[in-house]
């Protein structure tokens, strides 16, 4: 994620996040649907800001954790026939390496006023790579705490 409005993103930031967020992820799937067989599961982990994006100097974050959501749509109807689904994850604040300094003032903005731990991510995983998940395919499922309500 890098910050920056509509005035000061440079074209080689906005480049850098396309190519991780959104070819990354359509690079990663590609290999992983030619690997996979009939029936399996691909998950995707995107972001709540792709159905929130209240932060000033976040919108080509969120353009591009919006688009792992349509993408994930359109790859579910390319994978069907072969019994795969593909689904996206969208977490909101999670307690990592990467947020622990800024969870605390992450909090007030969040309606359950704690951050998720990242077993209760990993337990949405676990769900959407069961047998019992099977005819869910296409979705985005956010899990944040209420934030994107």
């Amino acid at each position: 994620m890098l910050r920056g409005d509509v005035a000061t993103v440079s074209v080689e930031d906005l480049d850098r996040m396309l190519d991780i967020n959104v070819r990354g992820v359509f690079l990663a799937i590609q290999a992983a649907a030619a690997r996979l067989t009939d029936g399996g599961r691909i998950i995707t982990i995107g972001s709540n800001t792709a159905v929130r994006s209240g932060h000033p100097g976040s919108s080509v974050y969120s353009m591009t954790k919006a688009a792992v959501a349509v993408m994930v749509k359109g790859i579910a109807v390319d994978l069907a026939s072969r019994g795969i689904t593909v689904n996206n994850i969208q977490p909101g604040p999670t307690v990592t390496d990467m947020t622990v300094d800024l969870i605390e003032a992450i909090k007030p903005l969040i309606p359950l006023k704690r951050a998720a731990d990242p077993d209760e991510i990993a337990g949405l995983v676990a769900y959407l790579a069961s047998k019992k998940s099977g005819y869910m395919t296409g979705s985005s499922l956010t899990i944040d705490g209420g934030m994107a309500i």
